[in-house]
This record gives C-alpha cells, sequence and structure tokens, in this order.
C-alpha cells in the first residue's frame, strides 16, 4: 500500500489544498485500485468543505464529509494534541475485555474509553493504547501476564469472549452481464452517478442477459457482495443515454473499478 499507493498519492497531492483544487476525476484515478470509493470522493468534498485548511478540532472536524467521531478525534488528539480519547480497534479490544463488556455498542464504548483516558498525558496514553491493542492484548492470543492493565482487568479469566463473536454472515452474489459496445476503435462507458462506485467509468452493466458474443467471464470480490458477470461484444450503437466513446489509449486515463480493469483485459485479447 505505501509503495503502490500511499507515497504516488502524497506525490500528486502534497497538501489538502491540492486535494481541494484538483479535479475529482484525478484523485479517483490515484485512488484506484484501493476499493472504498467513497472514501475518495469524501476525502475531496472535505478538501473542498474546509479550503484545504483542516480544522483543530474535533467538532469542527466532524462536520466535514467522511469524518466521523472516531476520526475526528483520532485527527484532533494527534494532529493537534486535543485532550480527548480515541477508540480504534484495538482500544476496543483493550476496553471490552479491560470492563467485561460483551455487547458491542459504540456509544456504550465511548463512555467507557473517557472513564480510563488520562487527560493529563492523552497523547502518550492513545498511542499506549493502540500499542497495547496491537502487542500484548492480541485479538487471538492475548499476552495477559504481560499486559500492564492485567491487575485490574475484569475480563483476564476469559478474554476471548469479549467483546462478543460477530455474527458471521454470508456475502451475497451478485450476477450481471457487462457489454462491451464497440464502434470502430472506440467503446461506450459511462461514469458511475450511483452510490457505489461513484465518479469511477464503467462499461454498460444489466441484469438482462445478452446474444451479442460472449467473450467470458469475471469475479470481482469486494466488501459487501461478490460480482460474477458475463462479458460480451456488441458492435451495435447503445442507446441508452449518458455514454461516451473512448479509444483504449484514452480509457487508461479514466479512473475504472477493478472489474471494468478484468473486462479491458478481454478486449485487448479480442481486438
Amino acid at each position: 500500500v505505501l509503495e503502490r499507493f500511499y507515497f504516488p498519492f502524497l506525490e500528486a497531492f502534497p497538501t489538502l489544498a491540492d486535494v481541494a483544487s484538483s479535479d475529482l476525476n484525478d484523485v479517483l484515478k490515484k485512488w484506484e485500485g484501493l476499493g472504498y470509493y467513497t472514501r475518495a470522493k469524501n476525502l475531496h468534498h472535505a478538501a473542498r468543505q474546509c479550503n484545504g485548511i483542516l480544522p483543530s478540532n474535533a467538532h469542527d472536524l466532524m462536520q466535514l464529509s467522511g469524518i466521523g467521531r472516531s476520526t475526528a478525534h483520532a485527527i484532533a488528539a494527534f494532529a493537534y494534541r486535543e485532550p480527548l480519547p480515541i477508540l480504534d480497534a484495538n482500544v476496543k479490544r483493550i476496553l471490552h475485555r479491560y470492563f467485561a463488556l460483551r455487547e458491542r455498542n459504540d456509544k456504550k464504548l465511548w463512555e467507557y474509553a473517557y472513564r480510563l483516558f488520562d487527560a493529563v498525558h492523552p497523547f502518550e496514553y492513545n498511542q499506549a493504547m493502540m500499542d497495547v491493542g496491537a502487542t500484548v492484548c492480541l485479538s487471538k492470543k492475548p499476552l495477559c501476564n504481560l499486559c500492564p492493565f492485567e491487575p485490574h482487568c475484569l475480563g483476564k479469566s476469559n478474554p476471548l469472549s469479549y467483546p462478543a463473536p460477530k455474527v458471521k454472515t454470508i456475502k451475497p452474489i451478485r450476477y450481471r452481464t457487462i457489454i462491451i459496445h464497440q464502434k470502430e476503435d472506440r467503446y461506450a462507458l459511462k461514469q458511475r452517478s450511483d452510490k457505489f462506485l461513484h465518479g469511477l467509468w464503467g462499461f454498460y452493466e444489466t441484469i438482462e442477459k445478452s446474444y451479442a458474443k460472449h467473450l467470458g467471464y469475471i469475479t470481482q470480490h469486494y466488501s459487501h457482495f461478490t460480482l460474477e458477470a458475463d462479458v460480451y461484444l456488441n458492435v451495435e450503437e447503445i442507446e441508452e443515454e449518458g455514454f461516451e466513446w473512448f479509444t483504449l489509449e484514452e480509457i487508461t486515463q479514466l479512473s475504472l473499478s477493478r472489474a471494468d480493469h478484468k473486462v479491458i483485459d478481454f478486449i485487448k485479447k479480442n481486438v
């Protein structure tokens, strides 16, 4: 992630002001391949909301797109030394075990976070909590005998019971048909406007069957579902509005999902 995404992103956008002054398409292109594209869109929107100057307190940070309480506290605590507790995955696990809390309830967890919080040394406290969670109070094999919280930890006798295990869910499968509409050396793509993959360009997608030339089959795993799609090539004009025509070289400049990159591989093999 550092080499492939983080450093190139910072090189393209050294400051938040650079993000604010950039086009969303450019931000999405640099984000391409990371997934969770709503985060890139929120980053861009938030940068413009604050005119490239990040607020220095949690209250104002929470007014920006994509920044909730947990993120706001983390930024304010570490960047601006505001005396606030943080609540990342490691800290949550410590609190659940220390207070023997089985229920997964972030609202209540914030209350316990303040109970344990050291307002006199907030920066050191937050850093220590993350370190203890990452190296001692481990998810599967906690090292209770090395833990500084052990003397007063209410869940030390059975740490794996806190919190209660998450209910396992099976990711649904979405079956789709992707049609590549070709006109000479150009292909039809449309910029997505729905919430999922918003702002990214993509080929025509439908739930209907196609009788065009079948090129193959793709599978793409997302966080909440798996996409399985048959890919077809159609040389007829597309009737739906909103599509634009691009050459393969022009398509490389667009921000695309991984699924659409797989579709391009079919084009290259069949051109």
